[in-house]
């Protein structure tokens, strides 16, 4: 069974920054693109960041362009979203996407608050 599991999140004043990770198992993680989205409170989610299968191609949603960092470890199964001068519109749960598979995380809860 295809499982993916969210880390790193927490509460933070803006400007600080926090590192998500997703574990995966259950499927052959070198082969797949990746992606983190997110959901913040009371709407739908929001992409946030795309990786390809090898780590060369990686995309970004225009709000968090600059700020954010999506990066991989193949050899680990391991999605990784580094996250730099936080903004309180970044509140949200965070999740990790395998999009052509179809399966998601549970999210990890990143709150932006003086």
């Amino acid at each position: 069974e295809a499982q993916l599991v969210e880390s790193g999140g927490g509460t933070v004043q803006p400007g600080g920054s926090l590192r998500l990770a997703c574990t995966t198992s259950g499927f052959y993680f070198p082969n797949y693109d990746m992606s983190w989205v997110r959901q913040p409170p009371g709407k739908g989610p929001d992409w946030v960041s795309n990786i390809s299968w090898n780590g060369d191609k990686k995309s970004y949603a225009d709000s968090v362009k600059g700020r954010f960092t999506i990066s991989r470890d193949n050899a680990n199964n391991t999605l990784f979203l580094q996250m730099d001068n936080l903004k309180p519109e970044d509140t949200a749960l965070y999740y990790c996407t395998n999009r052509l598979l179809g399966i998601r995380g549970q999210g990890t809860q990143v709150t932006v608050s003086t």
